[in-house]
């Protein structure tokens, strides 16, 4: 059973338009695909740490910018739409759930969130030399972007996906900056040394990725998080 951290923003399905909590069917499927169970974990004012004592593992899924007051920083210009609450909830599950040694899985903002639950900060905007972002070029899709991350050798994620030269799918204008406590980096992207990879030293299976494995029709990133849940 894998808790997923859901998404909660207004949405329109059918005849309503209104505020929802979601998760993507590309997450549900590549857990699904494992042999998994997801279970869609809703944002509230408080995150539900006692539902961690009923799931396998965490994964904490894409989306908005955090609010820089999350890691201590004045907003930017360049920062995007941002849900405190949200932010609030998936801290505090994440904490909780590295106190549990629960696996953890931290996909593209998920990686972000699990910097700044340590007390990291994030770059809040990326440019390359000639002004544009290399790691997200059309705004809601992948098209054009296929960075290859080195991993580091006999890491999780290298284990994981077995190889330390990994072509990615990247959607994200921010990234990790000064690391959080316990956090090593594991993988960055070859074009401009952008850190894609991170992990907790101190349990046995916490592991955050700033690219999209759900979008790939490779699924050895998912097959391990989820052996990992199984124990």
């Amino acid at each position: 059973m894998i808790g997923v951290c859901a998404v909660r923003e207004r949405a329109r399905w059918a005849l309503w338009d209104q505020t929802a909590h979601l998760v993507a069917d590309t997450y549900v499927r590549a857990i699904h695909e494992t042999g998994a169970l997801a279970v869609l974990l809703p944002v509230g004012e408080r995150p539900p740490t006692e539902l961690l004592d009923r799931v396998d593992g965490l994964l904490a899924i894409g989306g908005a910018d955090l609010d820089p007051a999350s890691y201590g920083a004045e907003p930017a210009a360049d920062v995007e739409a941002t849900y405190p609450e949200r932010d609030a909830f998936e801290v505090g599950l994440i904490r909780a759930a590295l106190e549990r040694e629960l696996p953890f899985l931290g996909i593209c903002r998920g990686i972000q969130v699990l910097n700044v639950a340590l007390g990291g900060t994030l770059i809040q905007h990326l440019n390359g030399p000639d002004g544009i972002n290399p790691h997200r070029r059309v705004i809601g899709t992948f098209e054009g972007v296929d960075n290859v991350i080195q991993l580091e050798p006999s890491s999780l994620v290298a284990r994981a996906v077995g190889e330390t030269l990994h072509t990615v799918p990247c959607h994200h204008h921010q990234a990790v900056g000064e690391l959080g406590a316990s956090l090593r980096v594991t993988g960055r992207a070859r074009i401009d040394g952008v850190v894609e990879a991170i992990e907790h030293t101190g349990v046995p299976w916490a592991l955050g990725v700033q690219w999209h494995p759900e979008a790939t029709e490779k699924r050895q990133l998912f097959g391990a998080f989820a052996q990992a849940a199984r124990g």
